[in-house]
């Protein structure tokens, strides 16, 4: 069993303080749309991985490999703006803490702002992340534990604003890669409670502001493809 503070959207007050150690978990998970120095706060504070995906208003973070230590862009050296020692895991697929995590990030398209996608678009993005769960399937991976999203699938906690519609193509995506749990941001509960919902199976989880999660790990072969 691995203990999860899960994050996304909305930053909580006793977290950006000492008060984060009460909580003793093996992993942070962001969903998006935080700002990078208060991952790097929790994932330090409580010496742990933190595993993200971008959201609609986090920067760019395309285009960036890591060469030898070396972050590099367009063949040259860059300073990377994501939280440092995150692994963003947007469109990849990474193994921590005994679980395996595949991530898509970003929102629907509704202006120019970045890491915002098209339905057509983010389809793309998770067949691509499907066939990497389908390879390492065949390399011996038993399964996916965890997608991590920004935005939740269509009909499935998403708001009918044009910038809160949840992705037709995650329910698609939650069938082929069949997580225990789907955990995204994006849609803020101004106070309600929001309840888990299901799909197809899978558990989903609305993470904004936080929630610790105990998650079931399994026997996972290793070998599994690590974000950057």
């Amino acid at each position: 069993m691995a203990r999860v503070l899960a994050v996304a959207d909305e930053v909580v007050e006793h977290l950006w303080t000492e008060q984060v150690r009460r909580h003793d978990v093996d992993l942070i998970l962001g969903a998006g749309d935080l700002p990078f120095d208060y991952l790097e706060h929790l994932s330090n504070t409580l010496d742990k991985p933190c595993v993200f995906v971008p959201g609609n208003h986090d920067p760019d973070l395309g285009g960036y490999t890591r060469v030898r230590g070396l972050w590099l862009r367009g063949g040259f050296p860059a300073r990377w703006p994501g939280p440092a020692g995150g692994s963003n895991v947007d469109g990849r697929l990474t193994e921590r803490a005994g679980l395996v995590i595949a991530g898509l990030g970003g929102s629907i398209r509704y202006n120019d702002g970045v890491n915002q996608w098209t339905e057509q678009q983010q389809a793309r993005r998770a067949r691509r992340l499907a066939r990497t769960v389908a390879w390492q399937r065949f390399r011996g991976l038993h399964g996916v534990d965890v997608l991590l999203t920004h935005s939740p699938p269509r009909g499935v906690g998403d708001r009918e604003d044009a910038p809160h519609r949840g992705f037709v193509c995650l329910h698609d995506t939650v069938r082929r890669l069949r997580p225990k749990l789907l955990v995204h941001g994006h849609i803020h509960p101004h106070g309600e409670a929001v309840p888990d919902r299901t799909l197809d199976g899978t558990r989903v989880v609305n993470v904004v502001g936080y929630r610790v999660l105990d998650i079931p790990t399994s026997d996972h072969a290793r070998g599994t493809t690590h974000a950057r």
